[in-house]
């Protein structure tokens, strides 16, 4: 202690105690917060690649998986169905070659699947018009879709419009363009893997 009563070694401990315990409450502070920025278990799961077993999907069958928060179509077509794509009036659809559809390069043909894997449909579940969901009603000659001209497809209850079996949209209905091709990847003959594009998986 100096002689006008200042303890100068306890006021240097006390600024220095202050000193660490602030620190450490500032990095205490900051880890959460930088923490916090990080994308949950939860988002980073929504966003993964999803891998799917059609092994047991029979022959003009559907199934319905979920990636990125989007319902998927998998549809496995007959060999009746794949001629009716064929031989379709092309003139009833709005965009037949898929021009300003969303798919990926490898997809293509009327059938909109890569190479080899025509008999599988891989569609994003959500009319391009709203978003509602579209019915998968592979009937041919439904009477409500048009009768004869009904070869099967798709079907939104929202506002109307209709797609085939290939998710090409038809000519005078509210939706703009095409269902959607998501990214896919076959793992082997019986898995698919949606959100990996078939370039990056090779």
């Amino acid at each position: 202690m100096t002689s006008d009563g200042v303890n100068h070694s306890r006021r240097r401990f006390l600024t220095g105690a202050t000193a660490v315990v602030g620190g450490a409450g500032v990095v205490g502070a900051a880890v959460p917060f930088v923490s916090s920025w990080q994308p949950s278990a939860k988002a980073k799961a929504a966003g993964a690649p999803v891998k799917v077993n059609i092994s047991k999907l029979e022959s003009g069958g559907r199934l319905v998986v979920e990636w990125r928060g989007k319902p998927v179509y998998i549809v496995r077509r007959t060999e009746e169905s794949l001629a009716a794509i064929e031989s379709m009036d092309v003139s009833i659809l709005r965009d037949a070659d898929s021009q300003s559809a969303s798919q990926p390069g490898y997809v293509a043909g009327s059938a909109r699947t890569m190479a080899g894997r025509e008999e599988f449909l891989i569609l994003v579940g959500l009319c391009t018009h709203l978003g509602c969901a579209p019915m998968y009603r592979p009937d041919v000659g439904a009477q409500d879709l048009g009768g004869d001209s009904w070869l099967g497809g798709f079907f939104c209850p929202c506002h109307g419009s209709k797609f085939d079996l290939s998710g090409r949209v038809f000519a005078g209905v509210p939706a703009p363009t095409n269902l959607e091709v998501p990214p896919h990847s076959y793992e082997s003959d019986d898995i698919i893997i949606i959100g990996i594009d078939s370039e990056i998986a090779e």
